[in-house]
């Protein structure tokens, strides 16, 4: 889903890498390495890079691995 369909741009919080990275308890490189293989999006503003928050938490949650009982 693309970050403007759910609200409009102005009111998307962006997160850098580092804090992406804090919020995933990951490296920072990982945070790059899931950005350029996309399967997190984001934007490039000069050299850096802006993740939407939103998703962060998308990603997070169709990452969801549960653990089923044997």
């Amino acid at each position: 889903m693309a970050v403007t369909e759910s609200r409009p741009l102005n009111e998307v919080v962006f997160l850098t890498v580092a804090e992406v990275a804090s919020v995933m308890r990951v490296s920072k490189m990982t945070v790059y390495r899931l950005v350029h293989s996309g399967h997190l999006p984001a934007i490039r503003v000069g050299r850096s890079f802006r993740v939407p928050e939103q998703a962060v938490h998308d990603y997070l949650r169709e990452s969801y691995v549960g653990v089923e009982s044997a």
